[in-house]
Order: structure tokens, then C-alpha cells, then sequence
């Protein structure tokens, strides 16, 4: 390929370099086995390929491993005082993981025991590659190719008998104010019904919650004797609710003291190996659907919306290490007219270069990589800078260029009115709606901690945190140390941030969808409707983990939860006019 189509640059403090490459950067011969493995195991994007087996050697060095995806919202921590606290105790209760599920190793390599489940997950995805990128009309969404209807039947009759089923799927109405104040009438109902009084003995979830009333309510006696008791029930060994009730007691004794940021930082400071913490994400990202889904849908709304563009500017407000990006340059360079140029901007903010195991030049590394091995011309650019500073003159949006925007798990960071009058939530979408993008995706956790009061966020937090412990619990055993690593140091961190800090420290703040909604129709944006074949291929994903997930397609998008939790959303956005 000729240099002049191969080419990255990092632009930081107002400096900026790039780099041309003709070749592929050369790859030890030791790290092209894991990569192998690792990659063929792992759908990790919207169209969920795994990249040929030659591919996946170009896509490292020695100090990078692609086996890895950024965890639910660039998550870092380190080695944390709840490891060693002493009201943590082990308990005995080590549950067999479904037979039919992922299972987790301890070298972090992983397998889904369900043979047909897991080749109709490369199949379908691969199909739903090659149906995106074909010309209008080639593929109907209701005519699914023979062998892929054998496929589903043949999951079917393994279904029977098993654990693995078809997710439930719900269609609602537009209904989303409504949906909203219940869900906020649900908590408040909540709060009211709690009497300290009528604690039945051994409700860890009822007691948790009194702590927090007593805390609300400045009562730090009663909040000290009940505290003292949590601390006894909880353990990062036990159930779900023991196990996230280990975090939530941490913070609570850390807003009492008004550590609550000091903590945050504390699990942020002592950062573990970067090839530790790659293990610990790329092992949250293979035992739960919730990275999949929501790069499967962001990446399935682009490539429909950009299928007949020359030119496309894909804007990564996270680029984390672009693992997103993979398999849709392969369905692009796939493409029956030809493949495009592709210019991708990665911003990621300057802390989170560990997270990487180097700085946004090894995602040019890997991007370049992509671009030699399945010949299509990709121009990357790094800009590790926080979301809230970006101008529109940084994002160099050139004129014939069809443009798409993606927000992976990190907009619900930006401050938005109630931290800071200036409003940078809005702000940045206003400023990405003067770019006239093509399309926007926009993936965030489906969950109501940004202004609310302490505690009703508290009881939310519990609630939504409980659902995802509990999907953990389905496909990893309890006594792993590779289930407590990944609680801690991909998770922790997030819950107390939540419960102990405020103000501008407090940075985990999540929106319902029906809110993000209101803003980006406030923006200028309206919904661009998912793709009913992209959804299907998504149902059929998460057939292989467990029939409690759900799926419920709402005012245009989708909604991915575990039983009655909803906890992630996927939505793509167009302009309004």
C-alpha cells in the first residue's frame, strides 16, 4: 500500500507529529499465538468477525496486547484497601458456573462451551459484515441465508433443556417521560417503605440501604451501629449482593469521613501492570455482553449510514485502544464499490494512557496495522485531551467527508448543568451538530446518578449494580481470583465514586435514556433508527450467555439489562433538518 494512504499523528499541547508507514511494524514471533486465540475468541465489535487468523499477528508488539477492550467506562484502578480490609471474609460458597457458558482461564484465554453457540456467533456476524457493506436492496432483512436458519434451529434444540435461550425481547411504545417518572416514583417508594425498625435479619440489601438513610439523615450513631454490621455480612467470596455490599460499605464510610475522593484517586493511583489491568478488562468484556452490544450496534448504525461514502471521518470520543474500530475496517475494506478512506480521530483523555499500555501512538500502531493487512487506506489522530476541551477547530472536519461520532460509555463524564453553569454536556453536542455529522452513536449506562439526591442514588446504584454482579455470577464462579480482580479494579471504583463524592468530584454521572433523548433533540438531532437485521444478530449474541438477558427496542433504540434491570442503552442520531 502506498505510504501516503498508511499514516497516524498525536497532536498534545498544541505540538503535533505524524508518521507514514509502508510497512507493517514487525511483530515477534512470540506473541503470535495469544493473539491468535485471543482474538478468534472474542467478537469485539459491530460486526463481531474475528479478523483472519494472518491479521491478528499485525496487530502488536511485544508491549501490546489486542486481545483487550476498554471496560465499561475506561475504568482504571489499582490495587485497592479493600483486598485487605479486614471485615472481608471468605466464605465457602463456590457455585458451578452453567454448564453451557463462557469460561474463564487462568492464563485470561476463554471459551464458549456451547460449540453451536459460539460458531453461530462468528457466522451470523460475519453474515451481518457482509449484509451492511452489499448494495441497496442485495440483502433483505427477512431473508436470512439457509444455512443461517439451520444454525438457529440447531441452537434451538441444544435451548431445550438448557439455560440458553432466547433473550426476551420487548417492543415499547414512545413512552419515555412516563417511563422515566415511574422509574423515579419506583425509588422514592422505596425510601418510604424503609423502616430501620423492620430489617429482616440477613437482608444485606435492606440494611445496606438503611445505612445510607441514617448517613442522609446525619445520624451517625445509628449509621455507625448499623455500618458495623454490613461489615460483617459483606465479602468480595460471597453473592452478588455480598460481594458489591464490600463497595458500597467503602463508600459510605468514605462519604461519612468525606474521603470520597481521596478513595477514588487512591484506586486510580496505584495503577497495576498495564498487562495486568488488559487482562482484567479483556476478561470483563468475554463473561458479559454489555461491550459487544454496544459496539455492535454503534458500528452497525455507521456502517449503514456511511455504505456508499468515499470518504469517512469517523470522530472516537474514547478511543480507549481502538479495539472497536477492528472488524468494521474489515467489512469497509470488503466493500463491493470499493473500499473508503477512512480518517479516525481517537480523543482519550491524557490519564489514560497506562490503560493502553502506552499512548494513543499505539492505537496508530494497530490502526496502521489494520490498514496494511486488509488494504484500505486509514489516517489516524490522537488527541489525548479531555472531552470537555474539544474544539471544534481540533477535530479538522474537512469538507466531502461523511462524518460519524461516537460516544462509548463516555459522555455521561462531562459535566453538564448542575456541576457547571457553562453546561459542557450540551456543549459538546451542540458542537458536534455544527459539524453536520452523518450519523452519532451514543452508548451509556442506563441508570439515573447525575442529579439525583444521595439517597435515591444510593438505592440506584445498588440496584443497577446488583443486576451486573449477579450476570458476572452466571459465567464465573465465585472463588476466582479472576472475578474478584475484575469487580475491583473495573467496577469498584465507579460505585464510589457515586456514593461518596459530590460536586465536581463526582464523575460517574448517568443518564436514563429518555434524558440523553431530551438533549440531543434539544441539539438538533433526531433518532436514526437501528437496523432490525443488526438487532437481530444481537439477540442471537446474547443467546450464548444466559437466558436473562434482555433486549428492549424503545423510540428507536435498544436497551440491553439483565432480568427487569435495564443497564446499558445503544442509540445512533442523525440531523434534524
Amino acid at each position: 500500500m502506498d505510504s501516503r494512504l498508511c499514516r497516524y499523528g498525536v497532536i498534545s499541547a498544541g505540538l503535533s507529529y505524524s508518521t507514514s508507514y509502508s510497512a507493517v511494524p514487525s511483530v515477534p514471533n512470540s506473541s503470535f499465538s495469544s493473539l491468535k486465540l485471543n482474538i478468534g475468541n472474542s467478537p469485539i465489535s459491530c460486526f463481531s468477525t474475528q479478523p483472519d487468523c494472518d491479521t491478528n499477528t499485525a496487530l502488536s508488539d511485544s508491549q501490546e496486547q489486542y486481545n483487550s477492550t476498554e471496560n465499561l467506562s475506561g475504568y482504571a484502578s489499582c490495587n485497592s484497601s479493600l483486598e485487605s480490609s479486614t471485615y472481608f471474609h471468605q466464605s465457602s460458597p463456590s457455585v458451578d458456573c452453567r454448564r453451557e457458558s463462557l469460561l474463564i482461564h487462568s492464563d485470561g484465554t476463554s471459551y464458549i462451551e456451547d460449540a453451536n453457540s459460539s460458531h453461530e456467533i462468528v457466522y451470523t456476524s460475519q453474515e451481518l459484515g457482509t449484509a451492511l457493506m452489499a448494495p441497496d436492496g442485495a440483502n433483505e432483512v427477512t431473508n436470512t441465508p439457509q444455512t443461517n436458519g439451520q444454525r438457529y434451529r440447531a441452537s434451538s434444540k441444544d435451548c431445550q433443556g438448557s439455560s440458553i435461550c432466547q433473550p426476551r425481547t420487548t417492543f415499547v411504545s414512545n413512552r419515555t417521560q412516563s417511563t422515566e417518572a415511574a422509574h423515579v416514583e419506583k425509588r422514592l417508594t422505596e425510601i418510604e417503605d424503609l423502616s430501620l425498625q423492620s430489617i429482616p435479619p440477613g437482608n444485606l440489601k435492606q440494611l445496606l440501604i438503611a445505612c445510607a438513610k441514617t448517613l442522609s439523615e446525619n445520624n451517625i450513631d445509628k449509621f455507625n451501629m448499623l455500618i458495623a454490621k454490613a461489615r460483617v455480612a459483606v465479602s468480595i467470596y460471597g453473592e452478588p449482593i455480598q460481594r458489591l455490599g464490600a463497595y458500597m460499605v467503602e463508600g459510605l464510610v468514605a462519604r461519612k469521613e468525606a474521603s470520597g475522593s481521596n478513595i477514588y484517586r487512591a484506586l486510580h493511583c496505584q495503577e497495576p501492570e498495564g498487562k495486568d489491568l488488559l487482562t482484567y478488562m479483556h476478561t470483563l468484556y468475554e463473561i458479559c455482553p454489555y461491550l459487544k452490544f454496544g459496539y455492535m450496534a454503534a458500528n452497525g448504525a455507521i456502517a449503514e449510514a456511511c455504505r456508499t461514502e468515499a470518504r469517512i471521518h469517523i470522530i472516537d470520543f474514547q478511543i480507549a485502544q481502538g479495539t472497536q474500530w477492528v472488524t468494521l475496517l474489515q467489512a469497509l475494506a470488503a466493500r463491493p464499490g470499493g473500499a473508503p478512506y477512512v480518517r479516525i480521530t481517537g480523543i482519550d483523555d491524557p490519564v489514560s494512557k497506562y490503560a493502553r499500555g502506552g499512548g494513543l501512538e499505539a492505537v496508530g500502531r494497530r490502526l496502521m496495522a489494520l490498514s496494511e493487512q486488509f488494504g484500505i487506506p486509514v489516517e489516524f489522530h490522537g488527541m489525548p485531551v479531555f472531552a470537555a476541551d474539544i474544539t471544534r477547530d481540533m477535530l479538522d472536519v474537512k469538507p466531502g467527508e461523511a462524518l460519524a461520532v461516537n460516544f462509548p460509555l463516555q459522555l455521561h463524564h462531562t459535566p453538564d448543568e448542575s456541576v457547571d453553569v457553562n453546561n459542557p454536556r450540551d456543549g459538546i453536542l451542540r458542537m458536534v451538530r455544527s459539524l453536520s455529522p452523518k450519523v452519532i452513536t451514543l452508548v451509556e449506562h442506563e441508570s439515573n446518578t447525575n442529579t439525583a439526591p444521595f439517597l435515591p442514588r444510593f438505592i440506584e446504584t445498588l440496584e443497577y449494580y446488583l443486576a451486573m454482579f449477579e450476570s458476572i455470577d452466571e459465567t464465573m464462579s465465585r472463588h476466582r481470583r479472576e472475578r474478584i480482580n475484575v469487580e475491583q479494579h473495573c467496577l469498584a471504583r465507579d460505585i464510589v465514586n457515586v456514593i461518596a463524592c459530590e460536586g465536581k468530584e463526582r464523575v460517574e454521572r448517568h443518564e436514563l435514556f429518555g434524558k440523553w433523548k431530551s438533549r440531543l433533540t434539544m441539539a438538533g438531532f433526531r433518532p436514526y433508527p437501528l437496523s432490525s437485521y443488526v438487532n437481530s444478530v444481537i439477540r442471537g449474541l446474547l443467546k450464548c450467555y444466559s437466558e436473562h438477558y434482555t433486549l428492549v427496542e424503545r423510540d428507536g433504540a435498544m436497551l440491553l439489562g439483565w432480568k427487569d434491570q435495564n443497564l446499558i442503552s445503544a442509540s445512533a442520531w442523525c440531523c434534524d433538518g
